[in-house]
């Protein structure tokens, strides 16, 4: 294993479950728990985890690799019958745990065909382990937002007279490159004037327009740790009256609902304090989405910053908190940091200002 911390964290859930031993099918997962990225297709991918026996791999001989991964490779070929393989490691007279990721053109065989006493949904036990970054995340989310921070800077630079959404959008991959990037983290969001107003607009031929937002959501992979951060500008005026109360809200309950975060409070709290500020604002029925989603290895993680959640927060936890305000045919504003949660409160993992800024 990559770190043996991250398996135990996963077993210690398991063993809250009454389970001993679980398939995981998810390749984020298995790299996390690994290091090793394998893009299956079609074809099965599981790592076998338990209490009692050293982790199993079982892979498609397509894929074959020399690293050593701290577990046990099974390897098969397209035409293997991989029953009688899993049958040979998993302990058929206890239950089975399986992801959310596992196919049901996997699970039912193993099911009809007995390969584990009974089986469950041990997902939550990979889940929420992850939700907690260990220093080595934490730091590698830091460095990400630190290249998106830089990125943004550059991007705004973009922004031009004549210029489309997807022209602007188009530049954004090389710049990210040259800052040391891998990738994106999502498809950038580049939305102009009423555009804006559409929560996940994709760019497309709109020009830029002056007195337009400019409303740019961005997001890159750093040592495949994902960045995530939106920041709303003006081009050539200031924003009229609507425009700068719409901004000045969202910024607030952007910031209070920052200025909040601690270890140990509803994730729900956290979504109410944002949405009650835009509702007494006025805005309420223009505030669509949850406040937040978490982070990581991938932009969108289990867990959400949301009326819904009653989880509490937990040092190690790293989620975005974006609150906006979109006004349909006029305005849209979302500004987006992403937080990390610490011992001593919280961290904020962007730096990039949120002063209303006009550029041109």
């Amino acid at each position: 294993m990559t770190d043996r911390s991250r398996l135990e964290k996963i077993l210690q859930r398991l063993d809250g479950m009454k389970l001993r031993q679980m398939m995981i099918c998810d390749p984020t997962a298995i790299f996390y728990l690994t290091g090793k990225w394998i893009f299956p297709g079609e074809r099965f991918l599981g790592l076998l985890i338990s209490r009692d026996r050293e982790p199993v791999l079982f892979v498609n001989e397509l894929f074959q690799f020399d690293e050593e991964i701290g577990a046990q490779k099974v390897y098969f070929s397209d035409t293997d019958n991989i029953i009688p393989l899993l049958k040979e490691k998993v302990q058929a007279d206890q239950a089975l745990g399986v992801d959310k990721i596992m196919a049901a053109r996997f699970l039912l065989p193993m099911m009809e065909q007995h390969v584990a006493k009974s089986f469950a949904n041990t997902s939550p036990a990979v889940d929420l382990s992850r939700a907690v970054k260990d220093a080595a995340e934490q730091e590698k989310m830091r460095r990400s937002s630190h290249v998106n921070d830089l990125a943004m800077e550059q991007f705004k630079k973009l922004i031009h007279a004549g210029v489309t959404e997807l022209e602007v959008a188009e530049q954004m991959l090389g710049i990210y490159k040259s800052l040391g990037a891998s990738g994106y983290s999502f498809d950038p969001i580049v939305a102009f004037g009423g555009n804006a107003a559409d929560g996940h607009h994709m760019p497309d031929e709109t020009v830029l327009r002056d007195g337009d937002c400019v409303l740019l959501d961005v997001g890159c992979i750093v040592d495949n740790y994902c960045s995530d951060m939106t920041r709303t500008f003006f081009w050539k005026k200031e924003p009229d009256e609507k425009a700068r109360e719409v901004y000045e809200l969202t910024r607030r309950a952007n910031q209070e609902a920052e200025d909040m975060l601690i270890a140990g409070i509803p994730l729900m709290s956290v979504d109410k304090m944002a949405r009650d500020i835009i509702t007494e604002g006025g805005y309420g029925p223009n505030f669509t989405h949850r406040l937040g989603h978490f982070i990581g290895i991938e932009d969108h993680e289990f867990g959400d910053v949301s009326q819904a959640n009653e989880n509490l927060t937990e040092v190690g936890n790293t989620f975005s908190i974006e609150p906006g305000i979109y006004v349909p045919g006029a305005v849209g504003v979302r500004i987006e940091d992403l937080v990390l949660i610490t011992s001593e409160g919280h961290e904020i993992l962007n730096h990039y200002s949120k002063e209303i800024e006009v550029l041109g």
